[in-house]
């Protein structure tokens, strides 16, 4: 029969278990207080990403806004326009030298919150600048609107790869997959609805300087209400930081044997350049040539973005049952066979631009979720900064260098020949030269997945390139990779 010990009160008369309790009462209250402060920050970061989506799709390349504002109100060159939209990629080029030096200086959410308030300020001030940009002289006025998209470009590059340090810090690695797959839904709502408001509002004051300032100071305002929340998120770390990785030598020569990612770097080098070469131009077709408004434009955009969205998840199924290669030349293929209707587009046939844009949506969505998927198979896990900074960096220049050469071929041809026949000719750039990229895809083999859940900064130029392609809501979108549970370790006792 087992007799029960006695108590034996501690020194100040109490029981062994109240004092341990006593002693376990701080950490409780630690560990509540991380819980709510995690469930605030989770609520902010989903209301800040709502109200900055405005400026976010004002900031890529090409969008409804500066695409009206280029060619309804200011009436810019073609060799003009394509300059001016190849300075976000000539940042993400650029920010690659950049960011690691303010990270070694800054912590992540100090550089995120000050490159976004000068961004936003930067934005304030372009706002300011309409109303003085000389009316009948578009060499000043592009002259102007490049400076300014050059620092207003950096500033979103750096605080983009900032952003997604800070995320990767405070938000829990288990937690990520079911967090940002609410959030990115509830952002898609956000773009789809200021593209249409912005679309028409533009539509409404018919393209006057006063309709692109409402609508500038509309997106600033809705910033600065953003950068507020980000100040307000009570974050912390939620994993110790990263080991130190190999030293630049190794990186390098880890980089170089890894056949399979080079060549993961030369097909998105092309396909940058393809996509890029006339791809800001398909706005300006249709504002210029088609007579399409803002509002039918960002109703197209919508449509796009509403195939992609429906699509995505049979895409994503597709993908982990059949590989990345196969499911990318084929969304590759059909996205791009639908694109030869362009050539024989006239402003009677318009209208078939809305099922053109659906089933672009619904079919390029495989191809970029697959460009993701396939790069966290590829990358070399002992050489990752490298790997990353090398693959953002070409791509980045390619992608810069292709609407520079596009602007000037269009500018030459469209001064000794009809519009439309010029604009039919190089629309067929971007179908025919998907061909040599879906062989280049083929050939690069395809290892078993790697367990990467996240990396910072390294879609940037997907988001922009899809941006092109009416899958806009990507220009914010948060990829991550589900967290398979871990096995139970066997027990020593066994």
């Amino acid at each position: 029969m087992n007799v029960p010990s006695p108590t034996i009160p501690g020194p100040h008369g109490a029981s062994p278990e109240l004092e341990i309790s006593r002693l376990d009462e701080p950490r409780r209250i630690a560990t509540t207080q991380r819980k709510a402060n995690l469930a605030q920050s989770f609520r902010l970061c989903t209301a800040e990403g709502l109200v900055a989506m405005p400026i976010v799709i004002m900031t890529l390349p090409v969008n409804v806004v500066l695409a009206a504002l280029f060619t309804k109100a200011l009436h810019l060159p073609n060799q003009t326009i394509g300059l001016i939209s190849s300075l976000p990629f000539a940042c993400n080029f650029l920010q690659v030298g950049i960011t690691p030096v303010l990270a070694r200086w800054f912590p992540a959410k100090t550089i995120c919150l000050v490159g976004t308030s000068i961004h936003a300020f930067s934005w304030m001030l372009f706002c300011l600048l309409l109303g003085f940009l000389p009316e009948n002289d578009p060499a000043a006025a592009g002259l102007w609107i490049g400076t300014w998209f050059f620092f207003s470009s950096l500033c979103g590059s750096i605080t983009g790869v900032s952003w997604n340090a800070w995320i990767q810090e405070w938000v829990p690695s288990r937690l990520r997959g079911k967090y940002f797959g609410r959030r990115n839904r509830l952002l898609q709502f956000s773009t789809l609805t200021f593209t249409l408001l912005a679309g028409w509002a533009l539509a409404t004051w018919e393209y006057s300087r006063f309709g692109f300032q409402l609508v500038i100071a509309f997106g600033v305002a809705l910033r600065m209400l953003s950068i507020l929340w980000q100040l307000r998120m009570p974050t912390e770390a939620s994993a110790k930081p990263p080991a130190q990785g190999a030293s630049l030598s190794a990186q390098f020569i880890t980089l170089r044997r890894c056949q399979p990612f080079l060549h993961f770097i030369a097909f998105g080098a092309l396909w940058s350049f393809a996509a890029n070469c006339f791809g800001p131009f398909y706005h300006v077709f249709m504002f210029e040539e088609l007579g399409l408004s803002a509002l039918q434009v960002g109703t197209l955009s919508v449509c796009g973005a509403t195939g992609a969205a429906l699509s995505m998840p049979a895409w994503g199924a597709l993908l982990d049952r059949y590989g990345n290669k196969s499911v990318m030349v084929v969304s590759l293929l059909l996205w791009q066979a639908q694109n030869f209707a362009w050539c024989f587009m006239t402003p009677d046939t318009s209208d078939w631009l809305y099922p053109m844009w659906i089933w672009g949506g619904a079919t390029n969505a495989g191809f970029f979720l697959g460009q993701f998927t396939l790069l966290l198979k590829l990358l070399p896990v002992p050489a990752r900064n490298l790997a990353l900074g090398m693959n953002l960096a070409v791509t980045s220049l390619f992608a810069a260098i292709a609407p520079i050469l596009g602007g000037a071929v269009l500018e030459f041809f469209l001064a000794r020949h009809s519009a439309l026949p010029v604009y039919h000719a190089c629309f067929l750039v971007q179908p025919l030269l998907a061909i040599p990229v879906a062989w280049l895809l083929l050939r690069i083999r395809e290892p078993a997945a790697r367990p990467l859940t996240h990396v910072v900064g390294a879609m940037s130029n997907v988001r922009t390139l899809a941006s092109l392609s009416g899958v806009s809501f990507l220009a914010q979108y948060v990829f991550y990779r589900k967290a398979r549970p871990s096995r139970p370790e066997p027990s020593d006792s066994a």
